[in-house]
């Protein structure tokens, strides 16, 4: 709490300059409020119209025109610095102008044809995926999975040991406790050795939990560490966060999921109860996803500090004749884009799900178009699970999420809550074939917001884990029912009111 009231006193001077402006310039304009008001109404038309026909999920559609139309002036402006995708140019112009990243040869189209013949469906959902994101299709060495950051950070640090070359960190929330301390003395101990170590988190996602004065001794440490879209001004970029989670080390190995580098992730406090969470460490060219993804943003965001190339270098050619664990394709959702890559992802494997459809997620605001893609797979016959948490870490956020309960339930899905606690994995499993495991909830924030990542895997023996590791953590969950779930007038006004502000949540 301390770390928020000296960013938000840091901040407010800022904050108040801008509102000072504003204020003077209305009143320099009162004189002709008539005419402004006139020319408002027109502008505010417009507006509306421009937020009808725009391609855009329609529950986001619905509180912005709510809101221009009650209050077109102070309406408009709040559209216009965060409802715009246009408000995330300085975003795009930093991506745009940092320094390219070393071509990289699609060495894929062996990979293809090995997985149309396998697959057609598959792999039109892979190339889909590739297109949107432009990166490849690789063969899948390796990749562990684990069912709870307990189990995973033990591995990052012994990986860690092992560093060479470079140690890139990236993630949502920094926090000091028994993980990150225990990171940080290893990286500390790589970087005198002359490791290249950097990291990258979020300034708002770790506004609570990590200071500029904490980043200020990994510098004296010879940690290279730079913020992503630093809180400073009020701003239209102020909605897109850096959710990404990730840690590669030498090109070799890289980890993700849902866990975040501070203590509730691994169990070593207790916030919410028992903190489930999943991750996965990947090996093999694989890893040069993750390691490109890394680069882009520090190259982007780290003021003139680049990546060497050499830590950049493309993998071989996949060997036709290596080892191989089905498939998998690492890549980044950025709402840079028009095309919500998680998103279309989601529906597109419930469409193609036949026998069943599983989901891990923390948080429940799916957009109208992925929550009919759910009811439509429930309706057809197919399994469709979702494991929620049974202890919420936003009140108000989980009571919107349960707002969606009824139309999924009566359409045939299964909603289970996790008893002993908080669930933070992000997963999604289908048919025994395909599954996802990575930073994306099944919210609007996450899914249009967030930068996030995902990989998808094909046939990967990691398959089996995730679904064992679900049904376990299903045992320890009450089912949602119907009949269980609160109805009457005041749940459904109640809910009606929190479904429309969704979206913005």
């Amino acid at each position: 709490m301390n770390k928020i009231i000296r960013r938000v006193l840091t901040i407010l001077p800022a904050v108040l300059l801008q509102g000072a402006w504003l204020a003077v310039l209305f009143s320099w304009l009162a004189p002709w409020a008539a005419v402004i008001n006139f020319v408002l109404s027109i502008l505010a038309f417009l507006l509306v119209l421009y937020i009808i026909t725009k391609q855009d999920e329609g529950t986001y559609k619905i509180i912005w025109l709510l809101l221009v139309l009650t209050l077109p002036l102070p309406g408009a402006l709040l559209y216009l610095i965060f409802g715009n995708k246009r408000t995330t140019r300085p975003l795009q112009k930093k991506l745009a102008e940092a320094r390219p990243l070393p071509d990289w040869p699609d060495e894929s189209a062996p990979l293809y044809e090995e997985l149309s013949a396998a697959d057609c469906r598959a792999a039109q959902t892979f190339r889909t995926v590739q297109a949107a994101t432009c990166f490849p299709l690789c063969p899948n060495r390796s990749a562990t999975y684990y069912p709870l950051g307990d189990d995973m950070f033990p591995v990052m640090l012994a990986e860690l040991e092992k560093a060479e070359k470079f140690i890139f960190v990236e993630y949502f929330i920094l926090e000091d406790g028994v993980m990150w301390d225990s990171m940080v003395d290893i990286m500390a101990r790589k970087a005198a050795q002359g490791v290249d170590v950097r990291v990258l988190y979020d300034d708002l996602g770790s506004i609570g939990t990590y200071s500029w004065k904490n980043a200020e001794s990994l510098t004296k440490k010879g940690i290279r560490i730079a913020p992503f879209n630093p809180l400073v001004f009020i701003k239209g970029t102020l909605n897109c966060r850096d959710h990404r989670k990730m840690l590669i080390i030498d090109g070799k190995v890289s980890f993700s999921g849902g866990v975040n580098l501070a203590d509730e992730y691994i169990n070593k406090v207790e916030r919410f109860g028992h903190w489930k969470d999943i991750g996965f460490k990947l090996t093999g060219e694989a890893v040069g996803s993750y390691t490109r993804m890394f680069a882009a943003f520090w190259n982007a965001f780290a003021h003139n500090d680049p990546v060497p190339d050499q830590f950049l270098a493309p993998p071989q050619a996949p060997d036709p004749a290596g080892p191989k664990d089905g498939f998998v394709l690492s890549y980044y959702d950025s709402p840079l884009k028009n095309y919500a890559v998680s998103n279309e992802l989601f529906i597109d494997l419930l469409s193609q799900a036949r026998d069943y459809a599983w989901f891990y997620t923390p948080y429940l605001m799916p957009g109208d178009a992925l929550l009919g893609a759910l009811v439509r797979a429930a309706r057809r016959g197919v399994d469709v699970r979702i494991i929620m948490p049974g202890i919420p870490d936003k009140k108000l956020v989980y009571r919107m999420g349960r707002s969606f309960y009824p139309v999924l339930l009566e359409a045939g899905v299964k909603i289970y809550e996790y008893t002993p606690g908080f669930v933070h994995a992000k997963a999604s499993i289908v048919d025994d074939v395909l599954c996802t495991v990575g930073t994306v909830n099944l919210d609007y924030r996450s899914l249009f917001l967030h930068f996030e990542n995902n990989s998808l895997f094909y046939r990967a023996s990691l398959l089996a884990d995730l679904k064992a590791d679900y049904l376990a953590t299903q045992a320890k969950c009450r089912e949602r029912t119907p009949d269980n779930i609160d109805r009457g007038f005041w749940h459904w006004l109640v809910d009606g009111v929190l479904r429309i502000f969704a979206p913005l949540c």
